[in-house]
């Protein structure tokens, strides 16, 4: 039996469906890539359906639904058609357009993990994100692969390959000694174009913030920010967790459409790797024509922040004593300080400490605060609410000491206390003292 002919499927044209626009922003306009949309002076969009291809771009961010696809009397019995072929053979015919987006998809190969550092000090996220990237190299069958770029970085290449990378790509120049967002957006652009990785990541680190958001709008790719998990589904997509909602639940989304699939993730987060001297990788030395005088920023300064008797380093510590809300006013912390030196930490507090005033935002831990991973986690007066434990539910170790014994930070503790947080401190102290004293 001959073959039936394939049939090509329409993609009709953008229309506005009258009296339903609200006038959002024209967030139409700025989606269609083909400036087939005007704005009216009510805020209402012309559409130019001689400009118009037909990607539903406008259509999927409109807010108010009030632009559709309309196709012809002869689009409508293609479609009709292609339906009923669907539903005979039970597989879904897809456009030439689709078929083309899923083989350029196709060609991007690799995780790759951007390596952070300034003037040479690598930033630890950087590292934590490679042990994260090998399990996901490990699902797909791909490299990992670092990206570094600096000036005289020869020694980070080497770290990336101790810590996990198999294959390294270096821009060593002058021109960027210096992290500044045209000149490493630039260069990382051209790696990627170039190379084609499935995967990039990132940290969610101040400059990795930045730099990120920069790389995924000239990509026009997808982006998910301060990530907390990171896994690979069936089909091959990664699956980026982070809260949402102010925290209040979270949420797993996926860049389906196009490449690479980028996300920040935040210091502390992931496991660090496992360092190894003697491991091999190859590194790819790469060059991108970018002069000083084409950058318009120039660093003229670099001051360092100033050491202050509250700068306390809460992301690299070991121990941390934390407080909430429970602990009632701002002399009681004095209780959790003692706590902390006695065991060699520092102290922490939740985000509803900082907003009355008891501690400085420096030593808020949480989604808005800092991600910590100490080796001993101890939650004082903490209810535990999601934007809470998003910031340290990885801990080694964590010990809840809280009245309410449904109280949700127990859900994650290792050891819990149910009790009076200004009877149970006292009674550590005493206990740890004790103890060092008899021995």
């Amino acid at each position: 039996m001959e073959e039936e002919k394939k049939i090509k499927r329409p993609r009709g044209v953008a229309r506005l469906i009258p009296g339903k626009c609200i006038a959002c922003g024209a967030r139409c306009e700025a989606s269609c890539a083909k400036d087939a949309i005007e704005m009216n002076e009510k805020g209402e969009p012309i559409i130019n359906t001689e400009k118009c291809i037909g990607c539903r771009k406008c259509v999927k961010v409109c807010p108010a639904e009030a632009i559709e696809m309309y196709y012809t009397p002869e689009e409508q019995k293609i479609l009709a058609e292609i339906a009923a072929r669907e539903k005979k053979t039970g597989a879904k015919e897809i456009s030439v357009e689709e078929a083309a987006t899923l083989a350029e998809i196709k060609e991007y190969k690799g995780v790759w993990v951007f390596v952070e550092h300034t003037e040479g000090d690598p930033a630890v996220v950087s590292w934590e994100l490679l042990g994260a990237g090998a399990e996901l190299t490990k699902k797909l069958g791909v490299e990992l692969c670092s990206v570094v770029i600096g000036d005289k970085v020869e020694k980070l290449c080497q770290e990336s390959i101790a810590y996990g990378a198999s294959k390294v790509y270096v821009i060593d120049s002058p021109v960027f000694h210096y992290y500044r967002t045209e000149a490493y957006y630039k260069a990382i652009c051209y790696l990627v174009d170039k190379y084609k990785p499935e995967i990039m990541l990132i940290g969610a680190t101040g400059l990795g913030r930045d730099l990120a958001g920069a790389v995924a709008t000239k990509l026009s790719t997808g982006l998910t920010a301060d990530c907390t998990g990171l896994a690979i589904d069936d089909k091959g997509f990664l699956l980026q967790t982070r809260p949402a909602f102010g925290g209040n639940i979270m949420a797993t989304i996926l860049t389906e459409q196009t490449r690479p699939q980028m996300s920040t993730v935040r210091p502390h987060v992931m496991t660090m790797p496992s360092y190894d001297k003697s491991r091999k990788g190859e590194i790819v030395r790469e060059a991108v024509p970018i002069k000083e005088e084409e950058i318009a920023v120039k660093v003229l300064e670099v001051v360092e922040d100033a050491k202050g008797a509250e700068c306390i380093d809460l992301e690299g510590a070991d121990v941390i004593v934390s407080g909430g809300r429970g602990m009632k006013a701002k002399e009681n912390f004095a209780m959790l300080q003692q706590l902390a030196d006695e065991l060699g930490g520092v102290v922490g507090c939740s985000r509803a400490v900082v907003e009355a005033k008891w501690m400085p935002v420096e030593r808020q831990v949480g989604q808005t605060g800092k991600t910590v991973r100490p080796k001993i986690y101890i939650a004082c007066g903490i209810s535990g609410a999601i934007q809470h434990l998003v910031g340290m539910q990885t801990s080694d170790v964590i010990i809840a000491i809280n009245q309410d014994k449904q109280a949700p930070i127990f859900e994650v503790a290792t050891y819990g206390i149910v009790g009076d947080v200004f009877q149970v401190v006292p009674a550590l102290i005493k206990r740890i003292r004790e103890s060092r004293g008899k021995t």
